[in-house]
C-alpha cells in the first residue's frame, strides 16, 4: 500500500501570455489551445503524484467560462484531488489576467483523469490524496459523484463505440 500523499504536493501553475498566433477571428485564445495547456499542468500533476508515467484517460469537462483576449495571460493550476487504485483525477482552474489593469478572473476549469502505468504500460496502484485546505476538501468531498458520473459516461461510451463497430 502506498503512503498518502497531501494534495498541495501534487500542484503545478503554469502562467504563458496570450499573442495574436494563439487566438482566433475574434481575438480570443483558441479553445484547442487553452485545452493543450489544461492537458499538459494536468499531466505533470499526476505524474508528480504517482511517480510514475501517465497518460490521460479522458478529459472528463472544460467549462470556458469567460473569453481569454490578446494580451492577456493564462495561468493554470492542476492538483489531483482524488484517486482510484491507479487512475486520477485532476482539477484545472485557469485564471485569465489583464495585465494592464491587474483584473483577473476565472476563465476556465476542467476535469481530467490519468492513469499512471509501469515500465510494461501496465496500470500500477497509485495511493491515496489527502485534502487539507477548504477548497481541497470540497473538491475531495464532491468527487465520488464526479466518479461516478464518469463512469456512466464512459459506458456510454463504449455502447456508442460498439454500434458504430456494427454501421
Amino acid at each position: 500500500m502506498k503512503e498518502p500523499k497531501r494534495m498541495q504536493d501534487t500542484i503545478v501553475v503554469k502562467s504563458a501570455q496570450v499573442f495574436p498566433p494563439d487566438t482566433n477571428y475574434y481575438g480570443t485564445l483558441f479553445g484547442g489551445k487553452l485545452m493543450a495547456h489544461i492537458d499538459d499542468v494536468a499531466s505533470i500533476s499526476a505524474t508528480r503524484f504517482a511517480r510514475n508515467p501517465t497518460v490521460t484517460a479522458s478529459t472528463d469537462s472544460v467549462d470556458f467560462i469567460r473569453p481569454i483576449k490578446v494580451g492577456d495571460t493564462v495561468t493554470l493550476k492542476a492538483m489531483v484531488t482524488h484517486t482510484g487504485r491507479s487512475s486520477m483525477e485532476v482539477f484545472v482552474r485557469v485564471i485569465s489576467e489583464n495585465l494592464i489593469t491587474g483584473a483577473e478572473e476565472v476563465a476556465a476549469i476542467s476535469f481530467l483523469t490519468f492513469v499512471a502505468l509501469n515500465e510494461n504500460g501496465q496500470p500500477v496502484e497509485v495511493g491515496s490524496v489527502v485534502p487539507e485546505s477548504e477548497e481541497e476538501k470540497w473538491l475531495s468531498d464532491t468527487a465520488p459523484a464526479r466518479a461516478a458520473y464518469r463512469k456512466t459516461r464512459k459506458d456510454h461510451s463504449k455502447e456508442l463505440a460498439l454500434f458504430f463497430k456494427k454501421i
